[in-house]
């Protein structure tokens, strides 16, 4: 295996080996009180009428990333580079994410505290957030598109207290990472090959 590509694959571990360590301190969670005020300000926001809306984009997001790539991988050489891509950055922020939720495994807002479903850090920001990055350098003018939508997703999930604000803002750092070594590794793939005799 190259450098590059033995480098990229251990920083995520890395990564993972060093918040899992972090176990005990995060324990009591140093940023719980910013926590505490952004959960009473956003429910203090909740209104019935947003319920439905929220609850649909939160439920929801995955079946549009789904369909969203299934339309992608038909629409030609643009859309299937946009797919590979997106899972490059996918897999690892996911399983990054799995494991932290096990490791760390805090009690989500609401109380639920299902280790294996845990709230540090949020898959749906990550994904969120993901997808928009993978967008944004692909496609720089659906940027707006993007990234409100990313933002939608994870603003239901504090509106529905199903996590943190620093879940929701850890999700979004592992997926900004994810995403840029997906670029690394996408503008590897696509570079044109010198013509033959170095032209």
């Amino acid at each position: 295996m190259s450098g590059w590509r033995a480098g990229l694959l251990a920083q995520p571990a890395s990564m993972l080996v060093l918040l899992a360590g972090l176990q005990g301190p995060l324990a009591s969670w140093p940023v719980q009180p910013i926590d505490d005020a952004a959960r009473a300000w956003v429910q203090s926001l909740r209104a019935p009428a947003l319920e439905a809306p929220m609850r649909f984009v939160s439920d929801r997001s995955r079946v549009v990333l789904f369909a969203g790539s299934a339309l992608a991988l038909v629409a030609g050489p643009a859309g299937r580079s946009f797919v590979l891509e997106a899972a490059i950055a996918l897999a690892p922020a996911n399983a990054v994410v799995e494991a932290l939720k096990w490791c760390v495994n805090r009690t989500r807002p609401d109380g639920d505290r299902n280790r294996k479903n845990s709230s540090f850090p949020s898959s749906h920001a990550a994904n969120a957030v993901a997808l928009a990055a993978v967008i944004t350098r692909r496609w720089r003018r659906a940027w707006p598109a993007a990234w409100l939508g990313a933002a939608i997703v994870a603003y239901s999930r504090l509106f529905l207290d199903r996590h943190w604000l620093s879940d929701v803002l850890a999700g979004a750092l592992l997926a900004l990472a994810a995403a840029a070594i997906a670029a690394v590794i996408m503008r590897r793939i696509e570079r044109p090959k010198s013509a033959p005799g170095g032209a």
